[in-house]
């Protein structure tokens, strides 16, 4: 039997383990109020995010080699700067060369000085604006025009309505074998109260904005594959291959 055969049976089996998907949920509900997620760093800027996601986006990089990584939320630049170093190696390894596109409604100053410092920034460009606003995805269409393979993150505003949006402007441009990556789909998951006093919360976040978005978009289909392999993840139903 292949390495990849077992791997996968492994995955499949982990699926179908109540168990251990109840013990990772225990733990990724108890980490979120300690922001264990604001603990990480990638090439020395804060990427707020769980270390299993940053191994699945690495894997999904690798195996799409996307020329365009299209992300939704910029906050610190940690995610930038990872798609970027990515894609760097994917260049350096295969000469497929990629540029990664961030849009957010505020990039603060401090924030943007210091990506824009990182050797890593030649591959990155930035929009300030709503990631849903006209003006800022007509430049977001015209940058993907022409572009072979392109991989959509959003991780913005966490609304169902927000998302929704976000979906159908970007999500059509994620290629056939890519995919649409939306975060924070745990949220639905997760009580009430870690929510806090943001807009969001059980009912009305990324993942109701998922399953809305499924019903009338049957070109792109969830990976269950990744979530049961991380066990320990934010976008559970958030990993959106596009199949067709």
């Amino acid at each position: 039997m292949s390495f990849d055969k077992e791997v996968q049976e492994r995955v499949n089996a982990i699926g179908n383990n109540e168990e251990l998907k109840a013990s990772a949920h225990n733990f990724l509900k108890d980490s979120l109020a300690p922001k264990y997620s604001y603990n990480f760093s990638w090439l020395g800027r804060p990427i707020i995010q769980y270390p299993q996601d940053m191994i699945a986006m690495q894997e999904i990089i690798w195996e799409v080699k996307p020329d365009l990584i299209i992300e939704t939320g910029i906050a610190h630049g940690g995610s930038l700067i990872f798609s970027a170093a990515m894609l760097e190696l994917v260049a350096a390894c295969t000469g497929n060369e990629g540029e990664v596109l961030g849009i957010d409604i505020d990039i603060r100053s401090h924030n943007r000085k210091a990506i824009e410092a990182h050797p890593m920034f030649k591959r990155i460009t930035m929009i300030e604006g709503s990631s849903i606003a006209p003006e800022v995805a007509a430049q977001v269409v015209k940058k993907a025009k022409g572009k072979k393979s392109i991989l959509v993150c959003l991780d913005s505003n966490h609304t169902h309505e927000h998302v929704l949006a976000e979906l159908e402007i970007y999500a059509p441009l994620a290629t056939t074998g890519s995919y649409c990556v939306v975060f924070d789909t745990v949220v639905e998951d997760m009580p009430k109260e870690l929510s806090g006093q943001r807009p969001w919360g059980p009912g009305n976040n990324p993942k109701t904005a998922v399953w809305e978005y499924l019903k009338t978009h049957p070109e792109f289909e969830i990976d269950k594959g990744i979530q049961n392999k991380l066990l320990i993840t934010v976008a559970p139903d958030g990993y959106l291959k596009r199949i067709r």
